[in-house]
């Protein structure tokens, strides 16, 4: 940097890594997601804009200036610009109380919409940036609204209850019951604490965007995490939904949180998608990882009954698919199958002749046969089994790639494990439940698993996509490669992606 430059940072890129669940959004990342919306929008002095979450202003910020540039010739006075698009155009609901004075200060240039400073006077200190605290409405332990724990969040009016303005009623017009929005767009908290154990919580992402489209814009653009896609805490419904919504017209994907927010970690990445009241028809799906960067194709989103997030992978599930019909997630135990708990392990003594062997984290011990089910009789048989958690997280490696399963191995007859493995197959021979890790550790077989993965839990319906193989011979890539008929393009693309088993 010479003398003659001053640098001058945005004070909204320095927010935008301060928060795991309420993200700050960057100035630049706004901008990405304006740019979805048509320009002309922004030309027109009638079109009127709402971020019902607000948290920087960013949002409405850089809508305020796309504005001021292109309602410049049919409003040349500056001042009377600015007026007409700060109280006519422009619309906020703030998150917080803090967000509501970060907003206005962002938006207005003061706090206080009504004060000397505001950029453009108001009667009211808020403006058109609205922020109430609102109380959750609690009914048998939980609010009945967004479901948050009584316990964790009754705590009085001096502590943050996060009882979200937007969410917290039945009519989201009564905020401003006069206005029809032309476009929503904002990027809204993600998660809720529930009060369960750890890192336990339950998506809020859901709620915000349902209550958007119950506004009928014209247009909707929201930025929220990818785990919908696949899986998520009470999402089932929602993804339904959102599948079947042939009125997202364009979502732009990406694999690492990070490429959107530096330094926040979001398992399963994130997406933003621009909802089209009047388009019926594909959704235009853009990639961006470190394999793909802008990578676009325009397909159904309700193809298959989760969203396949990659546009290659699909071509290669398609393939597999009109090849082998039969798919592992009919196949593989439930989760917990002999239900013993992840903290059980077994004794280094023989309590009772009949006890078994139980594989827990710490290793083998002997464990009492009566405190297992087994409702499917294989404790007798061989056992292919692998860890519950995806290995290594579902972050991808820092050259991007995954291994996706680890602990790989075999239990003989009489021998059980805990909820922290997932039983895959059972078999009456060693030799098949062989010639079945052979597969389980080739690249197709966890690239193809990979994809309906959004969060570090396997799940046996997370094997839609892996067929079932003869398993009477071992497997290698390369004879699984042939039998589907994948180009080298495709097969360059699986082993970019996946890494080879440790």
């Amino acid at each position: 940097m010479n003398g003659n430059q001053n640098y001058n940072p945005d004070v909204l890129n320095c927010l935008a890594n301060l928060s795991n669940d309420e993200v700050f959004t960057p100035p630049e990342l706004a901008n990405k997601m304006l740019d979805l919306l048509p320009q002309e929008l922004f030309q027109n002095p009638n079109t009127t804009f709402l971020d019902p979450f607000t948290k920087s202003g960013v949002f409405l910020r850089e809508i305020v200036k796309r504005l001021d540039r292109g309602l410049e010739k049919l409003i040349p006075d500056r001042q009377k610009r600015i007026d007409h698009i700060l109280q006519k155009q422009v619309f906020g609901i703030a998150i917080t109380e803090l967000t509501s004075l970060l907003a206005r200060r962002s938006v207005y240039c003061s706090k206080d919409a009504s004060g000397k400073y505001s950029i453009s006077k108001f009667t009211t200190s808020s403006g058109n940036i609205l922020y109430k605290n609102i109380k959750h409405t609690w009914f048998n332990g939980k609010c009945k609204y967004c479901g948050a724990s009584q316990a964790v969040y009754d705590r009085g009016s001096e502590a943050e209850q996060y009882a979200y303005m937007f969410i917290h009623t039945d009519n989201p017009k009564q905020f401003f019951p006069n206005m029809k929005f032309d476009v929503i767009v904002g990027n809204p908290p993600y998660h809720l604490s529930d009060g369960g154990q750890a890192a336990s919580s339950k998506p809020l992402y859901n709620q915000f965007v349902e209550q958007a489209i119950m506004l009928n814009p014209r247009y909707f653009s929201i930025i929220i995490p990818a785990r919908w896609y696949a899986g998520g805490k009470g999402l089932d419904s929602f993804r339904s939904t959102m599948l079947q919504n042939n009125r997202i017209r364009k979502l732009v994907d990406y694999n690492n949180s990070a490429d959107c927010f530096p330094g926040v970690n979001i398992a399963g990445g994130v997406c933003y998608f621009l909802w089209d009241r009047e388009h019926q028809g594909d959704c235009e799906i853009t990639n961006i990882s470190q394999q793909q960067t802008g990578s676009s194709e325009s397909r159904s989103l309700n193809e298959y009954p989760i969203l396949v997030r990659n546009n290659t992978a699909i071509h290669i599930i398609r393939k597999v698919l009109a090849i082998s019909r039969k798919t592992l997630d009919k196949s593989v135990q439930s989760y917990s199958y002999f239900s013993v708990r992840s903290y059980e392990r077994g004794s280094d003594q023989k309590q009772k002749a009949s006890d078994v062997i139980l594989l827990s984290s710490q290793g083998k011990g002997y464990y009492d046969k009566n405190r297992i089910e087994d409702k499917n009789s294989i404790l007798s048989k061989y056992k292919v089994i692998i860890t519950y958690a995806m290995s290594g997280g579902n972050k991808p490696t820092s050259q991007g790639d995954f291994q996706v399963i680890s602990s790989l191995q075999i239990l003989s007859p009489n021998e059980v494990c805990t909820e922290t493995y997932l039983i895959l197959g059972v078999f009456e021979n060693m030799k098949d439940a062989e010639h079945m890790c052979s597969y389980v550790s080739t690249m197709t077989f966890r690239f193809l698993l990979l994809q309906a993965l959004t969060s570090i839990h396997i799940t046996k319906e997370s094997f839609l996509f892996v067929p079932i193989q003869d398993f009477s011979h071992p497997w290698t890539d390369e004879m699984l490669y042939k039998k589907y008929g994948l180009t080298e393009e495709e097969i360059a693309f699986i082993e970019s992606m996946i890494r080879p088993m440790e």
